[in-house]
């Protein structure tokens, strides 16, 4: 039987932070350590062993030394009141972490060079926002496995369904969950310090000022939802809003980057949607024009072969645009790199891109 205090909290999406030099934090902790159904998490001194290596980098120090140093590490110290208990109440479990600073130290530390420590400082101050969590949960958490934000906003309404995950990567145990509760429990997961905001009714009218600008304006838009609607009103207001938009198609590594930061005059899908009318009017004229606008939006004509075919059997054969996992992973990870490249100075273009992996090591089959 679960414990009156997993009940109460079992609908928690976000992880409780408890800081043990905190009186009434530190009687938490005491009362989850004490409860035979928490299960405990606590390898605090390993975590110290990866801090005293990475402030030591050009000594190598044995395993007796590291043990050593842990101990002097811990002289004048309580070992249980050093750092935070992170309790996790979907899984039932309290874990022990490093004090916020060093905890984010650390599990930066094999990012360096590779991103800088100004990158990452800069970075620490952005306010990303995504919609839609197919794609976008592969973009989500791999912006926060390299710390690639201070804010992240998601925005997605639907559930997990079984036919999502040849694409998402989750746990049969969360089907019928939110995306959103999802993606922050994953995240919160890897890292628990990360500040998420999130949006379970999607990205709507009604709360599209909030997801803007809300605590502060967004310094990026990544798009990756599946309507229509939104896809060309999120567009317009990141536009009136000056901010830049990134976008994944799933096929053939296409990528848009928007720069209406920089241009704010840019016409939105890069004048795809030009021969609609004005921009104000599109959404008046979606009904009538819903798959002209789609296929003008992909450029149905360079898409690959096989999505071209399978958009010909949605409502035939499939019921929906299709998608695979590496396509979907793939794109997550372009869409953080080019996340980091625009908001530190490295981008200044705008467009569409393709990194078409079926252009490299085919082989010909000649009859």
């Amino acid at each position: 039987m679960p414990t009156k205090y997993q009940a109460d909290r079992s609908d928690q999406a976000s992880p409780m932070i408890l800081d043990p030099n905190v009186d009434r934090d530190w009687e938490k902790i005491q009362k989850l350590r004490s409860d035979n159904y928490v299960t405990k998490v606590d390898a605090i001194d390993s975590q110290v062993s990866d801090l005293i290596k990475m402030t030591h980098p050009q000594t190598k120090l044995s395993q007796e030394e590291i043990e050593q140093r842990i101990e002097e590490f811990f002289e004048g110290k309580q070992r249980d009141r050093y750092g935070n208990w992170v309790f996790y109440p979907w899984k039932n479990t309290l874990v022990h972490l490093l004090p916020e600073r060093e905890f984010i130290q650390v599990r930066t530390s094999r990012n360096k060079y590779k991103f800088t420590e100004e990158e990452q400082a800069l970075m620490a101050t952005k306010k990303i926002g995504v919609v839609g969590l197919s794609v976008g949960q592969s973009v989500a958490v791999c912006l926060a496995m390299e710390r690639s934000f201070g804010e992240l906003r998601i925005a997605d309404f639907d559930t997990l369904e079984l036919s999502n995950m040849n694409r998402i990567r989750t746990s049969v145990t969360n089907l019928g969950l939110r995306k959103t509760e999802i993606v922050v429990r994953e995240i919160s997961e890897i890292d628990p310090y990360l500040k998420i905001k999130v949006y379970s009714d999607g990205l709507t009218k009604e709360n599209m000022e909030a997801f803007f600008n809300d605590g502060g304006g967004l310094d990026l838009l990544i798009e990756e939802c599946d309507s229509l609607p939104m896809k060309i009103l999120s567009r317009l207001k990141a536009k009136s809003l000056g901010i830049p938009v990134l976008m994944d198609t799933s096929d053939r590594g296409m990528v848009d980057i928007e720069r209406f930061d920089l241009d704010p005059r840019r016409p939105i899908f890069h004048g795809f949607l030009s021969g609609f009318g004005e921009e104000s009017e599109l959404i008046d004229r979606l009904e009538e024009n819903r798959g002209q606008l789609l296929m003008a939006i992909l450029n149905f004509e360079k898409l690959s072969e096989r999505a071209r075919y399978s958009i010909q059997e949605i409502g035939k054969s499939i019921t929906t645009w299709p998608q695979l996992a590496s396509s979907v992973v793939m794109g997550g990870a372009m869409c953080a790199y080019f996340a980091k490249r625009i908001l530190c100075g490295q981008i200044s273009g705008s467009g569409r891109v393709y990194v078409d992996l079926d252009e490299f090591f085919l082989i010909d089959h000649e009859s």
